[in-house]
């Protein structure tokens, strides 16, 4: 079964928000279930500091050993920091990926946007285990 921690927001894509304890600033990755259905994580391309996007925009991809997938924006809004640390060690989204596989920091645009994301009961429904 997937760890699917109960305070954060899922995306239907299988991105995750984390508040960071500053307004209006949430921590974006991939999921325990899409990381676990990915397999190895050997490369992840992120965007760059102060790049802005679209909800549903793609930030980036992530390569594991099965296929290359697309990460998408949970929420529009701008890149305040990356995870540099993906760069020497990926396989911390496989490890980590509510803590130290994070990959981006957004600073969202509109608050309005987290309430078409999903719950984490909502979201254990889609991955079957609701």
């Amino acid at each position: 079964m997937s760890e699917i921690p109960a305070d954060l927001l899922y995306s239907e894509e299988h991105e995750y928000l984390k508040p960071s304890g500053d307004e209006g600033v949430y921590f974006v990755g991939i999921t325990d279930y899409a990381q676990g259905e990915l397999g190895d994580i050997v490369f992840v391309e992120l965007p760059d500091v102060g790049d802005t996007f679209d909800q549903n925009a793609v930030f980036g991809t992530v390569e594991a050993v099965k296929a290359v997938s697309d990460l998408y924006c949970p929420a529009a809004g701008e890149v305040i920091a990356v995870n540099e640390a993906l760069d020497a060690d990926p396989s911390l989204i496989n490890s980590d990926p509510y803590g130290e596989g994070w990959m981006i920091q957004i600073r969202i645009s509109d608050e309005g946007e987290l309430e078409s994301l999903l719950g984490p009961s909502e979201y254990a429904e889609q991955i079957g285990q609701g």
